[in-house]
């Protein structure tokens, strides 16, 4: 999609601060240094900004100052690591790229549906157990790799890590008792992720945006300096 061209030099980031799709974005831009303006979204109040570059208006989506609209979240981190991929995420050192993108797929194609119902049972007419089992088909397939490995495609952070661990993030915050009981690698894995300063970096609170507002600008934080 193509929107009109903004007259700023920054890509647009429509973002929210806890959703997962909107998390991993902030990721892979945060990661690659891709400075963009970010305009937080209150979702129950859209602006209409948003609405007019991306008339399905769910988060997130980036603007390029030419006008060409991302509106996924897997293809915003591709778009920016693609551009400076300094720790390697789209180089795994075990796997390739296409078992990468499988393995997201069954967590957004599968697990995410399964995840919500877990949230939320009675909005979804479905037992919290029922809606856990069905959950930990997935949850096992990370937890075999976790064993034999730090990360899900071998040595380092890659791509899949980063686009799923948000969504991981969501499932630990129903019962974190349980999960950590039950997914030792899996619980490692996250907590190393949750204390880094990239997660940190990304998870700033910021304040609704309104036309007018001054720009906030996001992602000007090198992988070196996340190091440090």
């Amino acid at each position: 999609m193509t929107a009109a061209p903004d007259s700023g030099a920054l890509p647009v980031l429509y973002s929210f601060r806890r959703c997962p799709y909107a998390m991993r974005a902030r990721l892979a831009l945060m990661v690659s240094g891709q400075t963009c303006e970010l305009r937080e979204v209150v979702l129950r109040d859209k602006p209409q900004a948003l609405r007019d570059v991306s008339p399905k208006a769910t988060v997130p989506v980036l603007v390029e100052p030419g006008g060409h609209v991302i509106e996924q979240s897997l293809d915003i981190m591709r778009w920016s690591l693609s551009r400076d991929d300094p720790e390697d995420w789209l180089a795994p050192t075990s796997g390739n790229m296409a078992e990468m993108l499988a393995l997201i797929a069954a967590c957004d194609e599968g697990f995410k549906q399964q995840l919500d119902r877990y949230k939320y049972p009675e909005r979804h007419g479905v037992p919290v157990g029922v809606a856990r089992d069905e959950a930990s088909m997935f949850l096992a397939r990370l937890e075999q790799r976790l064993t034999q490995a730090p990360f899900l495609f071998g040595q380092h952070t890659a791509l899949a890590d980063m686009a799923i661990a948000p969504f991981i993030r969501q499932f630990t915050g129903v019962d974190a008792a349980w999960f950590a009981a039950h997914w030792p690698s899996l619980q490692r894995w996250l907590t190393g992720w949750e204390s880094s300063a990239l997660f940190a970096s990304v998870m700033h609170k910021y304040a609704p945006w309104k036309p007018g507002n001054a720009p906030v600008v996001f992602g000007a934080l090198t992988s070196a300096s996340l190091q440090a």
